[in-house]
């Protein structure tokens, strides 16, 4: 087998499923240039590579000597790296995300019964959506469509309005009239905090995308966003939604990974708050 068909089929594993970790064992004088292949493969989509030897030429990840069943290797992380912060922000997810859906119960109330008022239909949305190391699961939304939307998408898919994987369209036929008004002031996505509660997202991080969209995906380092738990907010949502383009939304989330801290969580959590209330770039 060659390195080229090995790259390749390892490529189409790594799109097609969820892959946390990628484990190299091969000896670097025989196999370097596949090894160093397989690793930046691996570092552009953001997933974690566990080595035997030494790797040189990395542009993003940073590498790190662990210890596998009392074998050295050198990890190479192009994600944040696990530790107190990491454990520290999911304790912030789960506290926050309680505190807000008990506060915020009332208006869930009122939402539901305008939603259930205004046209035919469910009060929440459930979507399949793509979040962790491609993992997937079920966003919730209050409902802002027509019940028949997602069969609807195909007949509306050249109205589209963005470039890039991504599908939107400003005046999308089939919003409701409440559904407009929640998605203004992202009303909508307050559900969420459901999935942040049980794990699936936090409260910040990347917007994740339906699968719809990452199968339209054809630029692989675009993929390195999924590298990190996605999240209701992100600089994305503080910085003009639906306004700005995919190559650049993309570029957003990857300047998040790569700086992420908890301080930078905690700006972006206030920068949302005037974001939303000015309602502008949603649709």
């Amino acid at each position: 087998m060659t390195n080229s068909t090995v790259i390749s089929e390892l490529q189409s594993v790594i799109i097609q499923e969820a892959v946390d970790e990628v484990y190299i064992n091969l000896p670097r004088e025989k196999y370097g240039h596949l090894i160093e292949a397989i690793v930046h493969l691996c570092e552009e989509q953001g997933i974690i590579v566990r080595v035997w030897t030494d790797m040189f030429g990395l542009r993003i990840a940073k590498p790190q000597i662990d210890e596998l069943d009392g074998i050295p290797v050198v990890t190479i992380r192009s994600g944040p790296p696990d530790g107190w912060q990491i454990i520290a922000k999911r304790m912030i997810d789960i506290l926050g995300s309680i505190v807000l859906l008990v506060l915020l119960a009332p208006l869930f109330i009122v939402i539901a019964g305008l939603v259930k008022m205004d046209s035919r239909g469910p009060v929440f949305f459930r979507q399949e959506r793509v979040g962790f190391n491609k993992r997937h699961f079920w966003i919730l939304k209050f409902r802002t469509m027509v019940t028949e939307a997602e069969q609807q998408q195909q007949a509306l898919e050249r109205f589209n309005e963005v470039n890039g994987p991504a599908f939107k369209i400003k005046n999308d036929p089939r919003i409701t009239r409440i559904g407009r008004f929640l998605r203004r002031f992202s009303l909508d996505e307050l559900p969420q905090l459901v999935n942040v509660l049980v794990g699936e997202m936090s409260l910040v991080g990347p917007r994740p995308l339906p699968v719809r969209d990452v199968q339209h995906i054809d630029i692989q380092w675009h993929r390195r966003r999924f590298s990190i738990k996605p999240g209701l907010t992100c600089l994305w949502q503080v910085n003009g939604r639906s306004t700005v383009d995919f190559e650049n939304w993309v570029r957003m989330d990857l300047d998040y990974i790569d700086k992420w801290s908890l301080g930078l969580d905690v700006r972006i959590l206030l920068k949302t708050i005037p974001a939303v209330l000015k309602g502008s770039g949603a649709y």
